[in-house]
């Protein structure tokens, strides 16, 4: 699948819920599902700068397409990751670079976090995407 079409997917998934407590819930939900760090990429590293919960992110690249592993000490910002590496995890960098993510504002994940956490969700896609910069530069 494409990010678009994963993207899709998401939107399509969230409108299914009347109200944001059941979105939280889901997400919560989602997180439990996120294909985890292990615990050796946990470190210093790893961690996303920006997010005031503790998020660590790994990628590695196998068949020229970026997977995505990672984890949080916070539910809410688990479930977030876990969005995000759905939509980017086993793409090819270039597609993860030029991937739009206006799919955030569609199921309107950023108007309903606290600012700190919506910075957060911004460090995230960033550092999601310096991973794809850092891989694409590697095939050219």
């Amino acid at each position: 699948m494409t990010i678009e079409e994963i993207q899709n997917e998401i939107i399509d998934e969230f409108s299914m819920f009347e109200d944001w407590e059941e979105r939280y819930q889901y997400m919560i939900d989602l997180g439990k599902t996120l294909p985890l760090i292990e615990e050796r990429f946990k470190t210093d590293t790893n961690i996303i700068k920006g997010c005031q919960s503790k998020v660590w992110v790994h990628a590695e690249m196998n068949d020229e397409k970026v997977n995505f592993t990672a984890d949080s000490d916070a539910i809410i910002t688990k479930g977030i990751i876990a969005i995000l590496i759905r939509a980017f995890s086993n793409q090819h960098p270039k597609d993860i670079i030029d991937a739009d993510t206006d799919f955030i504002d569609q199921i309107g994940l950023k108007e309903h976090l606290s600012p700190t956490r919506a910075n957060g969700l911004v460090s995230m896609i960033k550092q999601l995407k310096m991973y794809a910069i850092a891989y694409q530069t590697q095939l050219n």
